[in-house]
């Protein structure tokens, strides 16, 4: 067996297709087809049921295709050490952010960075932390840029910044006149949440300390949404306030945006951001490079806790 059949096992297990694990391995299908069965007439196994659509990994096959990527992880340390003993920053990295970051950081740092560093390829993905943390279990991620603490066994966490909670209150609303919130006078039933599977919208409701009722005070309508612009533009036509990101609301440039936004009492509460990694990551080099990049991106006052209350993103 050789190293391109387990790409191609582990592509067809990730693509669930022959066709589309084909277009990603560079090869025709039947190439891929004929060396795949003929790594399962050798084993005398089967590792796919292609009765299936889509195609499904068997049991035995799954077990087979994790120890395959293990096999290709390893293969690649050779240059991987190479380039870290080197200092060289290039090279492939694969980094992903969760939709409630990426905006706001992203844009603060990428492009000093990529002009700094020409000879790496940065695959950057936006995705849930739950996706993330199964992408990187699998080793198609290098490194991600999430709230935590997660606490996920083999998984490194760095601290990046701390970022408090700001909130967005309308006209309309019984805070609009308090020039600080105080946590006590949260209501998430009057408040507008992302939908479920952000960890945002846990760390709101980790923090208010309650369960969201099935209707809001318009009693006919209950809304959620996958991004903090819709929130906004709904609190503004009055179905409630909402919480927001601190580097989101420095993004905000309307005038008239701008003063619906309340800081927190201190201790402000606050998620803490950090970079994650597999305990057995050997491209350390360029998470240095992108640690050092991302905390200059950020004001020098969110590189610490203090004076802040730090809510966890775990329901």
């Amino acid at each position: 067996m050789t190293l391109t059949q387990y790409q191609y096992i582990v592509a067809v297990d990730i693509y669930k297709s022959f066709a589309k694990a084909a277009e990603h391995c560079f090869v025709t299908q039947p190439t891929l087809s004929m060396q795949i069965q003929k790594m399962e007439d050798e084993l005398g196994v089967r590792l796919f049921d292609r009765s299936k659509k889509p195609v499904e990994t068997t049991d035995i096959g799954r077990q087979i295709v994790d120890q395959a990527r293990v096999l290709l992880n390893e293969a690649g340390r050779i240059d991987e050490i190479v380039q870290q003993n080197k200092g060289e920053i290039k090279g492939e990295f694969r980094l992903a952010f969760i939709p409630t970051i990426a905006p706001s950081i992203i844009p603060r740092f990428l492009y000093d960075f990529a002009k700094k560093y020409p000879q790496l390829n940065l695959h950057i993905s936006e995705m849930q932390t739950d996706i993330i943390l199964d992408q990187m279990k699998k080793g198609l991620l290098d490194a991600a840029v999430l709230a935590t603490p997660l606490a996920t066994e083999g998984v490194i966490e760095r601290p990046l910044y701390y970022e408090p909670f700001m909130a967005f209150v309308p006209e309309t609303h019984r805070l609009y006149k308090e020039k600080f919130l105080s946590v006590k006078e949260l209501d998430v039933n009057d408040m507008l949440l992302l939908k479920e599977g952000h960890c945002f919208r846990n760390s709101v409701l980790n923090l208010c300390g309650k369960s969201v009722a099935k209707k809001d005070k318009l009693g006919n309508v209950h809304l959620e949404s996958g991004n903090f612009e819709t929130l906004i533009k709904l609190a503004k036509q009055g179905f409630g306030m909402t919480l927001i990101p601190y580097l989101l609301s420095l993004d905000i440039k309307e005038t008239e945006d701008k003063k619906y936004i309340r800081p927190f009492d201190k201790p402000q509460p606050s998620r803490e951001i950090s970079i994650i990694y597999r305990r057995a990551q050997l491209k350390i080099h360029i998470i240095d490079k992108l640690e050092e990049a991302i905390k200059n991106a950020v004001p020098k006052h969110m590189l610490a806790a203090k004076e802040m209350k730090v809510v966890g993103p775990k329901a």
